[in-house]
């Protein structure tokens, strides 16, 4: 089995697959300070609770936007797997599409590797591929697969997080759909929901359609992250959504690499 690992800058997220087939997925926190013993720890006992043992992984693919974790994990698959961990985007593991911008060394993995993923999904077609984080990205893809550039935004929490840290007397609210499409609220918490949620909102229906014409030629749009689903209930922004896009990304990248063996 494959152990694939994806780290952003706000979770770490584990995947456990038999070929294509995702068997499970785990998230924890990031913290570059945990060590290979407290991740395997945790890791073993959930291995169990799903019926697998560690003795049954074959391989580590790490994706990673945060270098100084990455050598604990590669610890953990040294230490605990008895591999070597691949990492993405690193010999022998080359991302394999063409990174077409002015800087392609600057391109997160994560982005990287989901083209790789949105590519398997729709190929031969222009893709937009957004991605709810810690930023939220939006890239274009091409047909054939290669990454064209794209757009960082900050990230919904993180946007909220900033406002509540700045504004003393504003209360911290959890993101929701609004109960009503009134885009005038009456309380504090419900202007700031509103502020968040269907400002959010706009924005995106704003930048997927400036890309769509800059672009002009139709385009699958393709979401990823956990705050898709929210709002995609209201506003129908994406042809489809993906939860599971990076780590299935890191499973491609790896199948890919056995084939070119």
């Amino acid at each position: 089995m494959l152990l694939a690992i994806d780290v952003g800058n706000t979770n770490a997220k584990f995947a456990l697959f038999r070929d294509t087939e995702l068997l499970a997925r785990w998230r924890i926190a990031t913290d570059d300070r945990r060590t290979a013993d407290e991740y395997m720890v945790w890791l073993d006992q959930l291995l169990r609770i799903e019926g697998h043992d560690r003795a049954g992984v074959s391989d580590v693919i790490i994706s990673t936007v945060v270098p100084r974790a990455l050598h604990n994990l590669q610890l953990l698959a040294h230490k605990y797997f008895g591999v070597d961990a691949l990492v993405a985007g690193r010999d022998p593991v080359t991302w394999g599409i063409a990174l077409k911008v002015d800087e392609p060394q600057s391109v997160g993995a994560d982005r990287a590797v989901n083209a790789i993923s949105a590519q398997a999904v729709a190929p031969g077609r222009d893709k937009l591929v957004i991605s709810f984080g810690t930023a939220t990205t939006l890239d274009h893809i091409g047909p054939d697969g290669a990454y064209l550039g794209g757009i960082i935004a900050p990230g919904v929490n993180l946007s909220l997080e900033s406002l509540v840290a700045a504004a003393a007397k504003l209360p911290r609210i959890a993101i929701e759909a609004p109960e009503t499409d009134s885009v005038i609220g009456r309380t504090t918490e419900s202007q700031m929901l509103i502020g968040v949620y269907w400002g959010y909102v706009s924005m995106m229906e704003g930048l997927i359609a400036r890309m769509k014409a800059e672009i002009g030629k139709p385009l699958t749009v393709i979401a990823t992250g956990g705050l898709a689903t929210l709002f995609q209930e209201q506003a129908q922004l994406f042809d489809r959504i993906e939860p599971d896009l990076t780590l299935n990304g890191l499973m491609h990248l790896y199948n890919q690499r056995k084939q070119d063996r």
